[in-house]
């Protein structure tokens, strides 16, 4: 099959993103977002998913990181569903639980078509370097809105909050990773409606 590759431009007032994902990549990331931990967390995703990412955003962090986060996060949805097409013959669920460190993460994802997003942690810390730990949740709710996807992200245990932010990235690496991953068993869509829209 060939790879399933998805390129998005958005421009507004507040940013401008351009992004090209490849969900059948190798765990290769050239992310430019001006937010050093955003940069990061974009990264570890792609290298733990094995997606490919190229990200080169411009925001208006004079304001502060939220446009810049929340629309990454909505092109990030938006290249995913692109990419995924049809979705036939992808396994659709996927899950993961994640330890790092002293953090354990739950990360489940279900390719309805349906967004909802249900995330529960708390974070010690306001910041991580230059990015706003409460941005964490608006960055995965753009994603599930803009994607159609069903997002479970739950912190089960963990103290230090980049440890805890860096094992939700890497969490809904794997679980994204397994949720588009083919099934040979799958021959259209795997829904008895006989379409995930």
């Amino acid at each position: 099959m060939e790879n399933r590759i998805a390129s998005i431009t958005r421009s507004t007032k507040e940013t401008s993103i351009q992004m090209e994902l490849n969900l059948d990549g190798s765990g290769m990331a050239d992310v430019e977002t001006g937010i050093g931990f955003l940069d990061h967390m974009l990264v570890s995703f792609a290298k733990h998913g094995f997606f490919d990412l190229t990200v080169k955003a411009a925001g208006d962090l004079q304001v502060d990181g939220h446009h810049t986060v929340e629309d990454v996060g909505i092109v990030l949805g938006q290249t995913i569903k692109k990419a995924l097409g049809t979705k036939q013959g992808i396994k659709r669920y996927g899950s993961f639980i994640l330890p790092m460190d002293e953090s354990l993460v739950l990360c489940a994802i279900d390719l309805s078509g349906r967004p909802f997003l249900n995330f529960e942690a708390e974070f010690h810390a306001e910041r991580v370097g230059a990015f706003d730990t409460e941005l964490v949740q608006e960055f995965f709710y753009a994603i599930s809105y803009s994607a159609g996807m069903n997002l479970h992200i739950k912190k089960l245990d963990g103290r230090n909050s980049h440890h805890i932010i860096e094992a939700m990235f890497k969490a809904f690496a794997k679980a994204l990773d397994e949720a588009v991953s083919y099934d040979e068993r799958i021959k259209e869509v795997l829904s008895a409606k006989g379409s995930i829209e």
